[in-house]
């Protein structure tokens, strides 16, 4: 007899999989979330934005590109949702938007409960993190299209900033400063050529790696580290110009996406000790600096452009969050270029 579940869809598994994540799901609610009888919409009271004199709301989608196939690998699936919320969150902040909600989107060749239930899991521990809610999400069994253990995954998010709070270029001035704020690892960039790395050179995920202290996999698996909560505070406690998430493009190439065209972010690479992870790929790999540069974050997720008199305060309220940080160059007359001496 023809049916669905015959042709790979298992819709009590997809049943079996919303049951099991709802209690990691209501982990990351925010009071502003309506229930919806029907679970067909994540609805959100907006009228917290009557507070704003001029709400301007802010949207970004992302997702986590191949790290998904380690994690699949590694059959470690309860990290890489936080991964999806710090690649979304991350750039809403940039712009000095508080995010308030996102929705999650799974596609895979079969639905295992207890795997999806892990991976949501994940993003809801990424929207708690992040102080936004998770409100809603789609999984979606793709059989012939994709393998039984394969899957991927997507999100988007939503955020407020007051329009005239709104962060960006036009604010940086000659004689600021650039404020690093350091990366967890990796982060969601760059997988496809570790993955490269890793087949030429003959490393195995399993293997202890002194200078980590622990397995290539397990530090190839670090999730992002997520700023929007840190990056909020810093900007009600100093007046940051700009932010610039590091994503893929590598440092200078984001740093210079939030610079007027009037000024050059001189950097100073003395300023940090690059973390033993890109340097093995590095070396393993045979990798040329400039593809490094332009493919890893090299220990620098989030930067800030500050007032030179305001680095010091920046400084101490970064430390007094968790988040190691230091000066990492300063904003002169140029053209738009970020670059190092």
């Amino acid at each position: 007899m023809t049916s669905y579940a015959a042709a790979g869809v298992d819709i009590e598994a997809g049943d079996r999989a919303v049951e099991l994540m709802k209690s990691k799901v209501a982990r990351s609610r925010r009071p502003e979330v309506v229930d919806d009888a029907s679970g067909f919409a994540g609805l959100f009271d907006v009228s917290a934005l009557l507070k704003f004199r001029r709400p301007l709301l802010a949207t970004s989608t992302d997702g986590v590109g191949t790290k998904v196939m380690l994690a699949s690998k590694l059959g470690k699936h309860d990290t890489i949702g936080i991964d999806l919320v710090g690649m979304v969150v991350d750039d809403l902040v940039v712009c000095g938007a508080e995010p308030l909600f996102m929705t999650d989107y799974i596609a895979c060749g079969k639905v295992v409960p207890e795997r999806i239930a892990e991976i949501v899991g994940g993003v809801a521990e990424g929207c708690r993190q992040a102080g936004c809610a998770l409100v809603g999400g789609e999984t979606a069994e793709h059989p012939g299209a994709m393998g039984p253990d394969e899957y991927d995954l997507a999100g988007a998010g939503t955020g407020v900033v007051e329009a005239d709070e709104l962060l960006g270029p036009d604010r940086v001035r000659a004689g600021d400063v650039v404020v690093a704020m350091a990366s967890s690892g990796v982060h969601s960039n760059g997988y496809s050529l570790v993955r490269h790395i890793i087949k030429t050179a003959g490393l195995g995920l399993e293997s202890q790696i002194p200078e980590f202290g622990r397995t290539l996999g397990e530090e190839l698996l670090e999730p992002t580290r997520i700023y929007s909560l840190d990056c909020l505070a810093l900007t009600a406690h100093v007046p940051v110009r700009a932010y610039a998430h590091i994503t893929g493009g590598g440092l200078t190439a984001n740093l210079a996406r939030s610079l007027p065209g009037s000024v050059d972010a001189v950097l100073d690479r003395s300023s940090w000790t690059v973390p033993p992870v890109f340097t093995v790929l590095g070396e393993a790999g045979k990798v040329p600096q400039a593809e490094l540069d332009k493919t890893f974050n090299l220990g620098v997720g989030m930067a800030a452009i500050v007032p030179a008199e305001d680095a010091d305060k920046a400084l101490e309220l970064l430390a007094t969050r968790g988040v190691p940080s230091w000066v990492l160059g300063e904003i002169v007359p140029g053209t738009g270029e970020a670059r190092y001496r």
